[in-house]
């Protein structure tokens, strides 16, 4: 199966390789009769951009790319959501989001666990070595 691709041409001479409108060669971004709505998203992304911003700094989460980030994460939905009317949502959410941390807490007992295993395992490992090369 072919793709269709947008046939506008980028500046450098490749083709734009997003895909086309239903009934047209031209992508949402080339499409002449498009500008007014290009330039609605184009609002709405920056200012979707700058909340994501803004609420990252005020709630002081960095990303997901690490448990105790993924901890705050939760930490802050279960607090909002304590201040929430008492709804049948609400305490699922509040089910959710302690599910959550108890998985967090134990793949964090897990890796603590495997760490002190390597550990034992490294230095075994290294006497079982020393004693093969007659190493006192």
């Amino acid at each position: 199966m072919v793709r269709k691709v947008c046939a506008q041409e980028m500046p450098d001479g490749r083709p734009c390789g997003a895909p086309p409108l239903r009934h047209g060669t031209l992508c949402f971004w080339h499409e002449p009769g498009r500008s007014d709505d290009l330039a609605d998203a184009q609002r709405l992304g920056g200012a979707r951009r700058r909340r994501e911003r803004t609420l990252a700094t005020a709630y002081d989460v960095a990303g997901l790319d690490s448990v105790p980030a993924i901890r705050r994460v939760v930490l802050i939905a279960i607090l909002d959501t304590l201040g929430l009317e008492n709804t049948v949502a609400r305490n699922r959410t509040l089910i959710a989001g302690g599910l959550a941390a108890a998985k967090l807490l134990e793949t964090g007992e897990l890796e603590a666990r495997l760490a002190a295993l390597e550990a034992t395992v490294g230095q075994r490992t290294g006497s079982a070595a020393d004693e093969e090369l007659g190493v006192p």
